[in-house]
């Protein structure tokens, strides 16, 4: 793309189109669940998804378009417009502050080491050095087992369940996994992994928009925080996070980590 057509892309106001349009473009996994998936009528489901739906509704917005992506596209495709937003579990880091805007955290998200059932020899950070450590592509969790892991071994997959099924039939020896996403995966596939020692951090997670869209920003900031007033994000996270309630998670971050 040349600088030119760039400079006419962040022109434009994603807002105002997706209204025009009366469509709203969201990117996501559709393989993350119970963040978002697809379910038995090959439909988009879970809170990634009750909340865009909710988000849209409240921007004035008729319909959501869900387009199926994945951690190491969602950045290149928010930047080239190939959808609006990504509401898909994107933790909000200063490297990718530097390529793509933010809304205010709608989600934050713990990340635990799931091993296969039987295993006793890792119990946690200490014991995964040298190991072949499975993770989804393009995440945080692929990061921190680069440069949190002395020695260890990545093993990339597109989606959990991949990579938690490698570490149940004994193909990698962990995975650095969401604690909701790994527990919910497990019990739904019926896979051999269990969690195993303390958390290794708290992510917080936010929607994802190109740059300089600050109309969008400021719109979806106030339906979020309207949505954690009103007790709607409440509802919907006890609805798929096992009773969990994420606007009581949300309160409990730093002043200048809710923005």
């Amino acid at each position: 793309m040349t600088a030119t057509g760039c400079s006419a892309a962040a022109s434009d106001s994603t807002l105002d189109n997706a209204r025009s349009k009366g469509t709203l473009r969201v990117a996501l996994t559709q393989a993350n669940p119970p963040w978002n998936f697809l379910d038995g009528d090959n439909e988009p489901a879970g809170y990634d998804v009750d909340v865009a739906r909710e988000l849209a509704k409240r921007l004035g917005i008729g319909k959501v378009e869900f387009v199926g992506s994945d951690f190491g596209s969602f950045i290149e495709g928010v930047r080239a417009n190939r959808f609006d937003i990504v509401i898909s579990g994107q933790t909000i880091t200063a490297e990718r502050r530097q390529q793509v805007d933010f809304s205010r955290p709608y989600e934050v998200n713990g990340i635990s080491v799931f091993v296969g059932t039987g295993n006793t020899s890792i119990t946690g950070l200490a014991s995964l050095k040298g190991r072949r450590i499975a993770v989804t592509e393009g995440t945080t969790q692929a990061e921190y087992a680069r440069t949190k892991i002395p020695g260890a071994r990545i093993k990339t997959y597109k989606n959990a369940t991949l990579a938690l099924t490698d570490v149940g039939q004994g193909r990698a020896d962990a995975a650095l996994v969401s604690k909701f996403q790994g527990a919910y995966l497990a019990d739904k596939n019926n896979l051999q992994v269990k969690a195993t020692g303390a958390l290794l951090e708290t992510e917080v997670n936010g929607m994802t928009f190109r740059k300089g869209q600050q109309d969008l920003k400021g719109k979806v900031d106030k339906a979020l925080n309207d949505m954690i007033g009103d007790g709607t994000l409440s509802d919907i996270s006890r609805r798929w996070l096992g009773g969990l309630d994420m606007a009581a998670e949300l309160r409990k971050l730093p002043a200048g980590q809710a923005r």
